[in-house]
Parts: structure tokens; C-alpha cells; sequence
């Protein structure tokens, strides 16, 4: 079984006192009988980190890649949004606001119940400051997603006010300014670690880090360069991160908690521990553990974007000729036939997998490609599978099947093999942390606030160490394909650097609405498959880069004002 985490101690404390963690409304917890010790203050600001795994906050997190370049998917996969049809009545927009508000909440009333306990005044600050930190990052979460935003902090008592909570839109600026007090404060109380015991809870770094990233993205790039070089070159405290040597084992449970990790969700698993996130049950396959469902798979124009080992980009007309317009060459390339898994026909498979193992190996330690293997789960035991691109494959067979009879790419990222050695029993609870903020993000991050500062050179040097970490060629190394002169050809290079590093991991959809991108990859866009079938048309409008209030919600507070063309 997986190490003792924070959310074990969560789940005792919990069963060890008379308040359930996910009690909702909120005014059924008593200050006077549950507020009283440090064990139960800690229980109430860990029922906030809990909160993080809900689908309407980040425990989907992966599929916001569905609704860019990366991704492909449907249902979970945010196939309404996808597919333009969304509305303010739509469960995934009223969902997130819901759950956002929810864990918003639940941190309001830890502080306004912390601040008034008679316990040792540093503990109290530092958990006061988890609970900041969190409302902090969902309300910019919320603010990225709606807009401006209502307001409502710790001065809410919620035995008295939560059903009269009518407070109007505050504008975008303000509400940044909110996240930026909650940080600050965070970041004057939090400490650099903890005890091993505690690992996975908010560190003055994880502040510092998220706070560079709202001034990022309020373009203040001063600020966002202090912060995010006081994380990188330890300016204020002995932060120690550092890049991971092996890039995939990051999304394994054996990095969990690696120097790279500044803020994790913490997922845990095994029998009678439900706390894991459904990477497993919505990036898997019917060869996953579980038999899951690939709602959430990458998309093929994503897959040809990994460059070549040297660097330079890749073609597949450099391999086959024609092969880029005639989707009959890449049938002939790509496509076996079988009968129940005895093959009739196969491709040059030699070939093709030469060709995917000369890509930049972030590829094929993110995707499943074409004629590789994946440790699966079959017949209730480990099973070798490989991606056969053929119709009627069948796990059965040994063969990974897509669930709508695609022929895709399938994610490796966070994708378990077998049974994780028995710390998987649930596929909608794989015990692999999520990563919301990780050293190479900083790097990146870094990069583009340098480059948007008129300074190139330093920005090269961030974005190289990402690269050099996966074997990758600098930028300005030699060859003219790895040239960059110009603060559009070093912006060019941070999108795809951080489309590339930062896959499944959430973060595309956001870098392109504040990159103001969307449209250029999204109007009308026809994703295709491997073999060039047309699989869905997105139906992006420019309204779609700022979400519609709930319709329910304004009904509730007549002071809410819906967004612009909505």
C-alpha cells in the first residue's frame, strides 16, 4: 500500500471526531463542539485539501486538454464544450461554480473558526494560511474560467448568512488583488516543509510559486519574474527543488512527492481507501484496470507536434510520401487486419516504431503510439497489451481497444500499469498525485515572463534546462531549426514547450485564453484520427473564453449580472 499521507491522517481525525468532512450545508458544524482543539482545526482545513478531488474543482483537471490542441474526448471529457452547445444551464459550467464555491466556503468557515481557537498562535497561522492558499488557487480557478467574480470571505458566518450570500460581481482586477492578500499572507506564515507526515501540505514555495503565476497572468511581469526566481534560485528561503532525472516517473506513484512536486493533490488508494482521482477510469482504456472508458484521449494534431530527437520538426511525408494528404497512405502505413487476434495483414511495424522512437521522448513516455506495449490488466491479472490499429481489437486479444472505436493515441501519463502491485482497487480512485505546480511549470513560467520583459536571453536559458532534462537539444545550440532571435519566435517556443511538458496535466486550455489563442485552435477544427477519419468538429465561439454565469445562480442573487454575450 501506498505511504501514509495527509489524507490518512484526514480520513482519522475525521472518524475520530463528531464532524464529517463533506458536510454540506454548512451550518449543521457547530463552532461549540467542534472547534475546540488543534486536531480538529487540522481536520477542518484538511476536508479542504479533500475538496480538491472533486470533478467540479480538479479532479478532472486532466480533461481541460480536451478543449484544446492536446486533447480529444466526450462526456467527462467536456464534449458539450467541445462541441460549442454549452450553455449557463449546462451541468459542467453550473458544476464548477457550485463545487468552486463550495471548497470557497468550506475555507471561509476554517478561518473564520481557526482565528477565534485558543491554540499556539504560530500552528493557528499556518493552517489559517493553508486555507487561504486554497481559496486562493479556486478562485483563480473560477476567475479563469467566469470572469469577475462575487466576492465572499471569512467574515461570512455561515450558521447565519449561507443562504442569503448575494454579494455582486467584483471585477476581474479585484479579484486577483483578493488571491494576491491570501498568498501574501500564506506566504509570511506557511513554512518552507514539514515532517515527512505531513507531506503534500501547502509550503511557503507553493504560495510564493502561485502567486508569481497570478501576476502572470495580470501581466505584471516584474513581480511575477520576483517571485518566480525567489522559488527557482532559493532567494528567500531554502526551497531545494529540483528537476526530476527521469520525466515519466513523475506520473507514477514512485514520484510522488519528488524535489520537482511544489503542490500536489494528494491521491492514495488500496482497499478501503477511496482517495485517489479517475485518471484510470477516464484516460484508460478497456485494458486499463477496471475496464475504463478513454473519455479524455490525445488528439492526433497533438501527437505530430513532438518534435524530432534533434530537434527539428517533425513530418510524416519525410517517411511516407503523400503520406500528409492521402489518407489512403497513411491506411496503407498504419492499419493491420486480424481475426480475433490472429493477424492477416500488419504494417511495417519495425518502421513505425523507429520512427516514434526518434521523437523528443516526452513522446512515448506521455502517449501510447501505434504498435507499443502497455502493461495492462486482463482477466484479472496482468496482461501485456499494444495498440493495434485495426477495427474489431479486443483486450481479450491482448489488443488495446478504444471505446468509441477510434483510432487514436491513447495517454501513458498517469495511466496505471496493471494493478499498481495491489495499491489499485478502484479505477475511479488511482493513487498517483496530480501535480497543480511543478518546478518545470515555474521554469516555463519563468521563461515567458523573462521573453515578455525584453529579456530573451534569460528567458532561453529557463526554458533549456526543461528541455535538456528530457534530452532535448537547446534552443541556440547549432542547427537554424533551433534559432530564436525575436520575442514572437521565443513565444512560439514556450507554447509548444509547454505543450509538450505540461500535457494532461490541465494547463493548455488556460495558457491559450490568456494567450488570447482559442480561436486559432478551436474555430471549426476538425479532429481527426490517426488514419485521417474525422472524429468531431469543436464548435467554438469568442464568447466560449469567458464561461457563462449559471443561470441558476443569478436567479438566486438578482445581483449577479450575466457575462458579455451570454
Amino acid at each position: 500500500m501506498k505511504k501514509i499521507t495527509l489524507l490518512y491522517i484526514s480520513a482519522c481525525l475525521a472518524l475520530s471526531s463528531c464532524y464529517k468532512l463533506d458536510t454540506v450545508p454548512y451550518n449543521q458544524v457547530s463552532g461549540n463542539t467542534f472547534w475546540q482543539t488543534e486536531d480538529q482545526a487540522l481536520a477542518g482545513v484538511l476536508g479542504i485539501y479533500n475538496d480538491l478531488k472533486k470533478e467540479g474543482t480538479f479532479g478532472i483537471q486532466f480533461a481541460y486538454d480536451d478543449l484544446t490542441d492536446v486533447g480529444i474526448g466526450y462526456d467527462v471529457g467536456f464534449g458539450d464544450i467541445i462541441a460549442g452547445t454549452f450553455t449557463d444551464r449546462t451541468g459542467t459550467v453550473t458544476s464548477r461554480w457550485k463545487s468552486g464555491y463550495d471548497l470557497i466556503q468550506r475555507a471561509n468557515h476554517a478561518i473564520r473558526n481557526i482565528q477565534n481557537m485558543e491554540i499556539d498562535a504560530e500552528k493557528k497561522n499556518i493552517m489559517i494560511s493553508e486555507a487561504k492558499f486554497l481559496r486562493g488557487l479556486m478562485y483563480f480557478q473560477l476567475s479563469n474560467l467566469f470572469g469577475g467574480l462575487p466576492i465572499y470571505d471569512e467574515s461570512v458566518d455561515l450558521n447565519k448568512d449561507f443562504a442569503d450570500l448575494k454579494n455582486p460581481k467584483s471585477s476581474l482586477a479585484d479579484v486577483q488583488k483578493f488571491i494576491i492578500d491570501d498568498l501574501t499572507f500564506a506566504i509570511e506564515n506557511l513554512p518552507v516543509k514539514y515532517d515527512d507526515k505531513y507531506k503534500g501540505r501547502v509550503t511557503k514555495g507553493a504560495a510564493v510559486a502561485l502567486r508569481g503565476k497570478v501576476y502572470l497572468y495580470q501581466k505584471n511581469w516584474a513581480n511575477a519574474i520576483k517571485d518566480f526566481e525567489d522559488v527557482v534560485y532559493n532567494k528567500t528561503a531554502p526551497y531545494n527543488y529540483s528537476l526530476s532525472s527521469d520525466y515519466s516517473s513523475l506520473f507514477k506513484m514512485e514520484g510522488d512527492n519528488s524535489a520537482e512536486a511544489i503542490f500536489s493533490i494528494q491521491n492514495m488508494g488500496g482497499t478501503g481507501f477511496p482517495y485517489g482521482m479517475p485518471m484510470a477510469f477516464y484516460m484508460g482504456s478497456r485494458s486499463t484496470f477496471g475496464s475504463c472508458w478513454n473519455n479524455v484521449m490525445p488528439s492526433t494534431r497533438f501527437a505530430d507536434s513532438y518534435e524530432n530527437k534533434d530537434g527539428s520538426p517533425f513530418n510524416w511525408d519525410d517517411h511516407y510520401a503523400n503520406y500528409n494528404a492521402d489518407n489512403a497512405v497513411k491506411r496503407e502505413a498504419m492499419m493491420a487486419t486480424h481475426t480475433n487476434g490472429t493477424y492477416t495483414h500488419l504494417p511495417d511495424t519495425a518502421k513505425i516504431r523507429s520512427i516514434y522512437a526518434n521523437r523528443d521522448p516526452r513522446m512515448n513516455q506521455s502517449l501510447i503510439v501505434p504498435y507499443s506495449d502497455y502493461l495492462g490488466w486482463n482477466a484479472n491479472q496482468e496482461r501485456n497489451m499494444k495498440l493495434v490499429l485495426a477495427t474489431g481489437v479486443n483486450e481479450n486479444f491482448g489488443q488495446i481497444r478504444n471505446n468509441r472505436g477510434w483510432l487514436t493515441y491513447m495517454w501513458r501519463k498517469f495511466v496505471p500499469e496493471g494493478n499498481l502491485k495491489g495499491a489499485l482497487t478502484d479505477r475511479a480512485h488511482t493513487p498517483i498525485n496530480f501535480p497543480i505546480i511543478r518546478l518545470a511549470d515555474v521554469f516555463l513560467m519563468l521563461a515567458e515572463a523573462y521573453n515578455e520583459n525584453g529579456e530573451l536571453s534569460q528567458a532561453i536559458a529557463e526554458l533549456n534546462k526543461v528541455r535538456t532534462r528530457s534530452s532535448m537539444p537547446g534552443l541556440n545550440s547549432g542547427p537554424a531549426f533551433l534559432a530564436v532571435s525575436s520575442k514572437q519566435e521565443m513565444q512560439n517556443r514556450i507554447s509548444h514547450e509547454r505543450k509538450v511538458e505540461l500535457a494532461a496535466e490541465g494547463h493548455r486550455y488556460f495558457d491559450l485564453k490568456r494567450w488570447n489563442q482559442l480561436t486559432e485552435v478551436s474555430n471549426n477544427f476538425i479532429e481527426k484520427s490517426i488514419v485521417g477519419d474525422n472524429l468531431l468538429t469543436r464548435g467554438y465561439q469568442t464568447r466560449h473564453v469567458i464561461w457563462p454565469i449559471p443561470g441558476a445562480e443569478i436567479e438566486m442573487n438578482p445581483n449577479l449580472v450575466q457575462n458579455q454575450g451570454w
